[in-house]
C-alpha cells in the first residue's frame, strides 16, 4: 500500500469511527428506519413485559434509553451525576371492606361497589351529578359520572379532576367491568406530596348501573357523602426518569427540552400490553432527535432530552421533574412532548401529526413554518393538552406541547399495541420533520410565547 493511499484509508477510518459526532456527519441529517425500529424492537418486546409504572421492567427501559442518550454524546444534566433520576413513590393497595354511602344509601362489595384505586383514607364532602357533556362535569369532593359506553371514559376522569374531584364514581359500562375484574390495582403518589391542591389522583370506584341509579336519585341540595376506605397496605416504590443534556455554547440563552414517557400499563392478568405506540414510539423520537441533534454543530442553547416514567400511573415522573428539575425551570423556553406518533390519525392530512393546544401559542406555528409536519388537534374535546406530560411543564408557565400521530387510536391501552400495528416510514418521516425546526430553535432562531390567555393554570377546564 502505498504512503498516499494509507492516509487516505486510515482517514476515512478515523472518520467513520469518530461516529455522529465527526465531520461528516455535520451535512444534512436523514433519520433512518432501522435506527427507529430498532428502539422498537427493544422497548417493545416481551422482554420488556410492558415497561410497567415502577416495576423492574421500566428500569430496564430507562436505563436502556440512559445508554443511548450516552452512545449519542449526551452528558447527565448539570444537576444530576448520573442519567437517570430516581423518584420515590407511596404504592397503595385497596383491600377489602370499602362503603360509599349517600343519605340512606350504601353500597359495598356485595351491593356492586368496586374500587378501582384509592388513597386509603376517608373522604366526606360535597356530591355531584355529571351531565352529558364534559362542561357539565361540576366541582364537587365526590363525582358521578355515567361515561358513554366505549373506551373513552378518561376524557370524563380528566375533567373531574380538574374541577377537584376527590373521588369519582363511575357508572358501569362493557369497558369498565374488564377493569372492575382488575379491581384491586394499586394507586400511586409521590412520596412526601408535594402535588398542588386540586391536582393530585382522586380516588376512582365503579358501581353497578342500578346502584349508580340509586346514587343519583339520592343527591340533592347541599347532599354530602362518604367513602370508606377498606384495609388498604401501602408499600414504597419507585420510577426513574432518564435525562440527557447537550451543552449549548451560550449558557444564558435558555434551554431546549425535547420529552416522552417510556412507561406503559405492563402486564395485566398475564397479558403484556406492549405500549410500542404509547410511548415507546415517542421515548424512540426523543432518542433519534438526540442523535440528530449532537450529530451536528454545537447548538446557541443546551437541549435537555427526558424520558419520563410513571406518566401512565398519574404523570408522576413529570411532576415529579417540575418540582425538582436538575435545572431551573425558568432556563427552559420550550418543551416538546412527542406522544404516540406510531401511527397516523386517518382524518389528517397525510404524513401530518396533531399538536395538543396549538392555539394557546405560537410554538406550533413557528415549527410548521420550518417544516414540521404539524397542525391543530382536532379533538379540542378530549382535552389532550391536560392529559400528558407536557401539562406538569406548562403549569409551571413554560411552552409546553405534546405531539401525537393518532391520539384516539383503536389500539389504546390494549395488548394490540406492538410493534407489528407501528408505521415506521409515518414515524421516521415525522421525527424527520422535527429536526431543523428544533435546531433552530436551539441555536435561538425563534422563542416560543403564549398566546393571550394561553397559559395554562392548575385546576383549568
Amino acid at each position: 500500500m502505498s504512503y498516499r493511499r494509507g492516509l487516505l484509508v486510515a482517514g476515512l477510518i478515523s472518520a467513520l469511527l469518530a461516529g455522529p459526532a465527526s465531520a461528516l456527519a455535520q451535512d444534512a441529517w436523514t433519520v433512518q428506519p432501522a435506527w427507529v425500529s430498532a428502539h422498537e424492537n427493544f422497548l417493545a418486546s416481551p422482554a420488556l413485559r410492558g415497561r410497567g409504572g415502577a416495576t423492574n421492567d421500566e428500569l430496564v427501559a430507562a436505563t436502556y434509553v440512559a445508554s443511548v442518550f450516552e452512545r449519542y454524546g449526551l452528558t447527565p444534566p448539570p444537576g444530576l451525576t448520573g442519567y437517570l433520576q430516581t423518584v420515590e413513590l407511596v404504592k397503595t393497595i385497596p383491600g377489602p371492606g370499602a362503603s360509599l354511602t349517600l343519605g340512606d344509601v350504601r353500597l359495598d362489595k356485595d351491593s356492586g361497589l368496586v374500587v378501582l384505586s384509592s388513597s386509603n383514607t376517608v373522604v366526606t364532602g360535597s356530591v355531584a351529578v355529571a351531565g352529558e357533556t364534559l362542561e357539565s362535569v361540576p366541582a364537587a369532593d365526590i363525582v358521578l359520572v355515567a361515561p358513554p359506553e366505549g373506551p373513552g371514559m378518561r376524557p370524563w376522569i380528566g375533567a373531574a379532576m380538574r374541577q377537584g374531584a376527590k373521588v369519582v364514581v363511575l357508572r358501569e359500562t362493557e369497558a369498565l367491568k374488564s377493569a372492575s375484574a382488575r379491581a384491586g390495582r394499586p394507586g400511586y403518589e409521590l412520596a412526601g406530596g408535594g402535588e398542588d391542591e386540586g391536582e393530585a389522583s382522586p380516588d376512582f370506584v365503579v358501581v353497578s348501573a342500578e346502584a349508580y341509579d340509586r346514587l343519583k336519585a339520592a343527591v340533592g341540595a347541599g347532599a354530602t357523602a362518604t367513602l370508606q376506605p377498606g384495609a388498604s397496605i401501602t408499600e414504597t416504590a419507585a420510577t426513574t426518569n432518564a435525562i440527557g443534556w447537550l451543552q449549548g455554547s451560550d449558557p444564558a440563552a435558555g434551554v431546549v427540552m425535547i420529552s416522552a414517557h417510556l412507561d406503559h400499563l405492563g402486564v395485566v392478568d398475564g397479558v403484556i400490553y406492549p405500549g410500542a405506540n404509547d410511548d415507546a414510539s415517542g421515548t424512540a423520537a426523543v432518542m433519534e432527535l438526540a442523535h440528530a441533534l449532537g450529530a451536528g454543530a454545537q447548538p446557541k442553547r443546551s437541549i435537555m432530552f427526558v424520558a419520563y416514567g410513571a406518566e401512565e400511573l398519574g404523570l408522576l415522573g413529570s411532576k415529579y421533574f417540575a418540582e425538582h428539575p436538575p435545572i431551573p425551570l425558568a432556563s427552559i423556553v420550550a418543551n416538546l412532548e412527542i406522544e404516540m406518533i406510531g401511527q397516523q390519525d386517518p382524518t389528517m392530512p397525510a404524513g401530518v401529526m396533531m399538536m395538543t393546544g396549538f392555539e394557546r401559542s405560537d410554538f406550533g406555528p413557528l415549527l410548521k413554518a420550518r417544516g414540521a409536519l404539524v397542525a391543530p388537534d382536532p379533538y379540542p374535546e378530549q382535552n389532550f393538552f391536560q392529559r400528558s406530560d407536557n401539562y406538569s411543564l406548562a403549569l409551571q408557565g413554560i411552552v409546553a406541547h405534546t405531539i401525537s400521530g393518532w391520539a384516539t387510536i383503536p389500539t389504546y391501552h390494549s395488548p394490540e399495541d406492538n410493534i407489528a400495528s407501528l408505521d415506521i416510514p409515518f414515524m421516521t418521516a415525522a421525527i424527520q420533520s422535527l429536526v431543523e425546526p428544533l435546531r433552530a430553535l436551539a441555536n435561538g432562531d425563534i422563542t416560543p410565547a403564549w398566546a393571550e390567555g394561553g397559559r395554562p393554570v392548575a385546576g383549568e377546564r
